[in-house]
């Protein structure tokens, strides 16, 4: 399965990296204006309607349309795994993992790793995936590194910026 990473340092201490990552406030203000990102839903692993904190269990119903070209694409992510969990602040490293349950890809695993060095942060985003139109998008798959450059390239600086800006 394809495999797509980025690393940045982030001027900032782990703990406030980890806390705006790990709600939907984050996920919006990091998502680039061109994915014409709409959350539709969130819902706690209990299913209590918007939570403060995405942990384990948590569910987003979300659409995007890139570009704004073609239909809008629905997207269900459920936080599979959150390291530490709740609201526990992280001593050197933490991590948490959305897979897409149900959107365009046929599988997409993202996790979103943190860790502290000194007063700064590095983070981490990894994503597995797999194209649709099975053995086509198995062929492309390693392509699609292409496409994710310029959205997480987005992501990392919007998060630099923010905590530039501190």
């Amino acid at each position: 399965m394809p495999t797509y990473r980025r690393t940045t340092r982030v001027p900032a201490p782990i703990e406030d990296v980890w806390a705006f990552h790990s709600t939907v406030d984050g996920l919006r203000e990091l998502t680039p204006d061109w994915m014409r990102l709409h959350i539709d839903g969130v819902a706690g692993p209990n299913g209590s309607p918007d939570p403060e904190v995405l942990v384990a269990g948590s569910e987003i119903e979300m659409s995007m349309r890139p570009l704004g070209a073609g239909p809008r694409q629905r997207w269900t992510s459920r936080i599979v795994e959150r390291d530490p969990d709740g609201t526990t602040t992280p001593e050197r490293s933490a991590r948490f993992v959305d897979e897409m349950e149900g959107g365009p890809f046929r599988r997409w695993e993202h996790t979103h790793a943190f860790y502290a060095d000194g007063d700064e942060t590095l983070l981490v985003d990894t994503v597995a995936y797999r194209l649709p139109l099975g053995p086509l998008g198995d062929l492309a798959g390693p392509a699609a590194k292409i496409g994710f450059e310029g959205m997480f390239r987005d992501r990392h600086r919007r998060t630099v910026d923010r905590f530039s800006e501190a």
